[in-house]
């Protein structure tokens, strides 16, 4: 543990059950190191290195919990509303954004700028189960990454997928002929090719955004984690896709997403 003279000249030792909490504060509530320094008693450096050692730590033991459902857990929670005409979906399929600093002398700074949100940003795919749970995470890549490159850098495609699945996604996911090549198919609202929807077609825009709905609750929740709430300061930008994935996979331990009665 991490002993030192605090500010008051009186050493200080952060016990390990103390250390683990001090990282929790920071990534829940998004305090800054200096807020941290008071309430341990320890120097911003302690903190700094204690926050450094663990986020390490943790991310290599929460990335090593197997995330992906069975087609046989998929089926055992699959909500009544996935029952009726997407039987066959195994994971939902979206992209969220995390905003970074970034500064000018920063030679890659083209190639982080998202014109989605006009700021420098990272971008990760998040799949989802059914019933709410994450089942994938991506490390993040650069803001200005297609959803189609994303699913193919980040080994989603690799995932242990049953001939006959189904990807359920935005219409941005252009990967038909990526899932075909592994037998599974891809629900995505329809393109407009004509100069309206059918009815037909508006109904399926509608019931796919509102089974989506899943995926985006979750990231809504992973961005709950107050870390975020300001873009990723460049003295943490060595550990962003660490946090990043930390905070993913706690948010798996939080309360369901899917209460028991919208399940049924």
């Amino acid at each position: 543990s991490h002993q030192h003279e605090d500010y008051r000249g009186r050493p200080q030792k952060v016990s390990v059950s103390n250390q683990l909490f001090m990282v929790l504060v920071k990534i829940h509530l998004g305090v800054f190191h200096q807020h941290l320094e008071h309430l341990f008693s320890v120097s911003v450096s302690t903190v700094s290195r204690i926050f450094f050692i663990w986020v390490d730590f943790m991310y290599f033991q929460l990335t090593e919990l197997p995330l992906w459902l069975s087609r046989r857990a998929v089926d055992e929670a699959m909500p009544l509303a996935f029952l009726e005409k997407y039987t066959s979906t195994r994971v939902l399929l979206d992209a969220t954004e995390v905003r970074c600093e970034v500064p000018s002398s920063f030679v890659t700074q083209s190639s982080v700028y998202s014109y989605y949100k006009s700021t420098h940003t990272l971008k990760a795919l998040i799949g989802v189960s059914l019933n709410g749970l994450i089942t994938f995470v991506s490390e993040l890549f650069t803001g200005s990454t297609s959803d189609r490159e994303c699913v193919v850098r980040s080994g989603f495609l690799e995932q242990e997928f049953c001939v006959g699945d189904s990807i359920m996604a935005d219409k941005g996911f252009r990967i038909d002929d990526l899932v075909e090549e592994i037998n599974v198919g891809l629900n995505i609202p329809p393109f407009l090719r004509c100069d309206q929807f059918t009815a037909e077609q508006i109904q399926e825009t509608q019931d796919i955004a509102a089974l989506r709905i899943h995926v985006e609750r979750r990231i809504q929740r992973i961005m709950c984690f107050h870390i975020f709430d300001r873009p990723i300061p460049i003295s943490l930008a060595p550990l962003a896709n660490q946090i990043w994935e930390i905070c993913a996979i706690l948010s798996n331990f939080q309360s369901p997403l899917i209460q028991a009665s919208e399940a049924s």
